[in-house]
């Protein structure tokens, strides 16, 4: 990204404005100066807001209308058919042992049919789908629930799940103990299973690149830990960061492989495609953080009850400031991203189209699913 090539087929700088321009400005953190920024997403979808307020029925506060795009599709039969068959995925590795209708009932196929258009192939889904879940149960198997949800053994857990993500090679006089370690655990299993269903079509670049996120994770499960050991309740710029580490980017990193495509690496590594995907990251963790709030115990870490606390206001009023927060982020990812679009190759310009999608997906999966939406 060196220089500037024409902009990718299909995706159209906004008018009057040079996408190196712009890029500069919202980098740099000036205004357009007078310059109207791009008003659609990086394949020319614009976001909206909502038209209509949700309202949480057992805690009575109002999540306001978010800046966000709609979903591409809605496919039930493809959703169904990745759903069933990562139910019984995590039968055959032991998560949620004697959850799995709970589990089902979450429809975490739904959740990759819809946060990945451009893939009709169940297997591909299915393979994102384990390696989210797999994420997943990292915190609904050693963080908020489990048998024995200790903060103070996050660090070995966490510590173990890295030497499986990213496999150790011990002397061989000590293997054996790992491996019984591995066999003994469900959720290292898991991670071994996914990772592996991944690798048979990801490349070896792919596979890293997932492996990096989810070590950064496992360091945020920790940075969370140290709050619940110390009870100490962050301040909100540290719990925007820790949202850094603890976030949707394993998932979304996954983009490319399972459309059938690849971002070059010089392009993926560039410092200015990171921070645009990673606050993309942010905005759908903030999002998570409204919808999942009805679920979660009231001493859970938050950003609206972080911000209640901080600036002294009413928790709906922190919703509203969560949402505004939200809804600024959204739209600076939907400049930096049609800018970008431009400015690289087509298969950046996929890549910024599809998080963009995937954003809209996970919306449409947040406000329907029982895991969020279902009673407490």
């Amino acid at each position: 990204m060196d220089r500037a090539p024409a902009p990718a087929p299909g995706r159209a700088r906004a008018a009057g404005s040079d996408p190196a321009e712009v890029l500069r400005r919202l980098l740099d953190g000036r205004s357009y100066l007078g310059t109207a920024p791009p008003r659609t997403g990086p394949g020319g979808r614009c976001a909206r807001k909502d038209t209509d307020p949700d309202r949480d029925v057992d805690t009575g506060i109002v999540i306001p209308p978010l800046y966000c795009p709609d979903a591409v599709r809605d496919d039930p039969a493809l959703a169904d058919a990745v759903n069933d068959r990562l139910v019984l995925w995590a039968a055959e590795t032991g998560i949620y042992a004697g959850r799995l209708d709970a589990l089902r009932a979450c429809h975490f196929g739904r959740l990759m049919m819809l946060a990945h258009p451009d893939c009709d192939d169940p297997d591909r889904l299915l393979a994102a789908a384990k390696c989210g879940l797999s994420e997943w149960s990292v915190d609904d198997h050693w963080a908020d629930e489990g048998e024995d949800a200790d903060p103070g053994l996050l660090g070995l857990r966490t510590a173990l799940a890295h030497a499986v993500v990213d496999p150790v090679r011990l002397p061989a006089g000590y293997e054996r103990w790992f491996e019984e370690r591995v066999a003994a655990e469900p959720v290292l299993r898991a991670f071994r299973s996914s990772l592996e269903h991944l690798a048979s079509f990801a490349s070896p670049t792919q596979v890293t690149r997932l492996r990096y996120q989810l070590a950064v994770m496992f360091v945020g499960y920790n940075h969370e830990a140290e709050w619940r050991m110390s009870g100490r309740r962050p301040p909100v710029w540290e719990y925007l960061v820790h949202r850094y580490e603890n976030g949707f980017f394993p998932c979304m990193a996954l983009t490319d492989p399972v459309g059938g495509y690849e971002v070059p690496a010089p392009e993926f590594a560039d410092a200015r495609v990171r921070r645009t995907y990673m606050y993309a990251g942010v905005a759908t963790c903030l999002l998570n953080d409204l919808y999942s709030m009805a679920r979660e115990d009231p001493a859970d870490t938050n950003l609206p009850r972080l911000i209640a606390a901080e600036e002294h206001c009413s928790l709906q009023e922190a919703v509203n400031r969560t949402a505004a927060i939200h809804d600024e982020v959204m739209r600076t990812v939907e400049a930096e991203s049609a800018a970008l679009a431009a400015l690289g190759s087509p298969a950046l310009g996929r890549f910024l189209e599809g998080v963009w999608n995937w954003m809209g997906g996970a919306k449409e999966w947040h406000a329907t699913t029982p895991r969020y939406r279902g009673p407490a």
